[in-house]
């Protein structure tokens, strides 16, 4: 890492007053039309080895106000192009926050505000996420979230705020027009559980 001037002076008055140097940047936080939802992108340090980039941060998430807490990591693997999961949330007392990135082939990442005080309830965003482009989507509690997958072999990975419930999981359905969700290709595979939810009330 090569420290600037101002990271070098602070450095040097921490060593007598103290005082902490400012935290680096590493990623960069875009935040959607939908109020808390957040595109997250790398910001990579490259040199002749490849590069090295910062994908999660406690004091990042913290300074933009979001949910730091990580209780649990899941991979989600769909052999097929088509495949449709979603649109899925966690009933409180057990709602959850999740950051989701594409780490193989690519999907279309879909969020949907299902926070009855929210400005932009019932809006919805999509954002496009690649093994190539590695960026990520910050989705809140009380949001809807779903993809389909644009290649074969797709590979997600979730970091969640909150230990899976069975219980308490729920969801709304892809095509409900109640959200009007453009979604780019036909689905060709979806479970009978995310087919079947009835319309939204």
């Amino acid at each position: 890492m090569r420290w600037s001037k101002t990271s070098l002076v602070y450095s040097f008055r921490s060593r007598f007053d103290g005082s902490a140097p400012p935290t680096p940047r590493f990623m960069i936080f875009h935040e959607t039309k939908l109020q808390g939802v957040f595109e997250i992108h790398l910001e990579p340090k490259s040199d002749e080895r490849g590069f090295f980039a910062r994908a999660w941060c406690q004091e990042e998430f913290e300074s933009k106000g979001l949910n730091p807490r990580l209780v649990q990591c899941s991979i989600s693997f769909n052999p097929r192009k088509g495949t449709l999961r979603g649109m899925h949330y966690q009933a409180p007392p057990y709602a959850e926050t999740k950051v989701v990135r594409c780490t193989k082939g690519s999907i279309y990442d879909v969020v949907v505000d299902l926070r009855l005080d929210s400005a932009t309830y019932k809006n919805w965003i999509a954002v496009l996420l690649t093994a190539t482009n590695r960026h990520m989507v910050y989705v809140p509690e009380g949001c809807g979230h779903g993809f389909l997958t644009l290649e074969n072999e797709s590979e997600i990975f979730y970091q969640m705020s909150e230990f899976y419930n069975a219980e308490a999981a729920r969801g709304v359905r892809w095509n409900d027009p109640a959200f009007q969700i453009a979604w780019p290709g036909k689905v060709e595979v979806i479970s009978e559980r995310d087919q079947g939810y009835p319309d939204f009330g």
